[in-house]
């Protein structure tokens, strides 16, 4: 009997405790639906061969080296997921990104780990006046000091066989560039 009291219960709640005006149902139909920035976020998708300029002194040369990169939309078109690979200061690399766009905040919001550390940075950002460039701020974590850094990165649209992109870090109000990569489709 109390089980059968609780599940009376339990459906009851679920029935009206999840029941939704269609005005909140458009509104869930509106956030989950991909739009022009996933579209623009989309033709980045394909493989890629990136070549990478790194600086951890803006007063030296960068150091060089390529990577190769594969972008696919997935779920339902909603989310980008980027996985890297090459080389980073003599060593192998790997990294992952997931960017998308969200649509009750109007904004981008992307993430980044790599096997050269084991924080996530996460980042949020907005297309400029031109429509082909995404600029995102956020922070990450310093691994010498533990303290928080903020970071800058943009994206550049140039063509459907051609990006580039853009790190900086900002200390004390100022940019440094850290990296800087070109992608060409290959």
């Amino acid at each position: 009997m109390k089980k059968l009291l609780f599940l009376t219960l339990l459906l009851a709640f679920c029935i009206n405790g999840f029941s939704q005006t269609e005005e909140e149902m458009k509104a869930w139909q509106a956030n989950m639906t991909p739009g022009k920035y996933h579209k623009w976020l989309a033709s980045f998708d394909g493989e890629w061969t990136g070549e990478m300029k790194m600086w951890t002194d803006p007063s030296q040369e960068p150091v060089i080296s390529k990577l190769s990169t594969k972008n696919e939309m997935i779920m339902n078109g909603l989310y980008q997921r980027s996985t890297h690979s090459g080389d980073m200061m003599g060593m192998p690399f790997k990294g992952e990104g997931m960017a998308g766009y969200d649509n009750s905040k109007k904004k981008f919001v992307t993430t980044w780990i790599d096997n050269m550390g084991s924080g996530i940075m996460t980042m949020e950002g907005v297309m400029d006046d031109t429509g082909e460039v995404m600029i995102s701020k956020g922070t990450m974590t310093d691994p010498i000091t533990g303290q928080s850094i903020k970071v800058k990165q943009t994206l550049k649209f140039i063509s459907k066989d051609k990006h580039h992109f853009e790190m900086f870090m900002i200390v004390g109000g100022d940019e440094m560039k850290t990296m800087e990569i070109t992608y060409y489709r290959n």
